[in-house]
């Protein structure tokens, strides 16, 4: 193998890495839902905390603080105008895992175990506008 034949086979193989990633990319957006901020993709399904919709519903969120679309990246002051996340409902009644709160005071005797599993939404992402 030469010299020249490994620089062209580096060179091709840099422009076919180079071209993946473009197709490859995937356009994503910061989303402020029920106080929290979520990165979401198109066709991505996130736990949010409890919302008002039932299942099968379709639900906007306007607060978009950003969005990289292929690289051009919009930022928000503090949401960016006219951006809109659609999502629909896939689950409108589930529960995370169970949260154990214990306390114990020493030498006295005192214990007390609490448990708490918080209510969820899932969500699945259908387009970033």
């Amino acid at each position: 193998m030469t010299a020249e034949h490994g620089k062209s086979s580096l060179r091709e193989l840099t422009l076919t890495v180079r071209t993946l990633r473009v197709y490859l990319y995937k356009m994503y957006a910061i989303v402020d839902i029920a106080g929290q901020q979520f990165k979401v993709e198109a066709g991505s399904e996130i736990f949010v905390n409890r919302l008002a919709a039932k299942k099968d519903e379709s639900v906007e969120f306007t607060k978009v603080l950003l969005i990289d679309a292929e690289g051009a990246v919009k930022i928000g002051a503090p949401y960016i105008d006219g951006a809109v996340v659609k999502a629909t409902v896939l689950d409108d009644d589930v529960k995370a895992k169970k949260v154990l709160v214990f306390k114990k005071i020493r030498r006295k005797g005192f214990q007390k175990l609490n448990g708490h599993r918080q209510k969820l939404t899932k969500i699945k992402i259908d387009a970033i506008a």
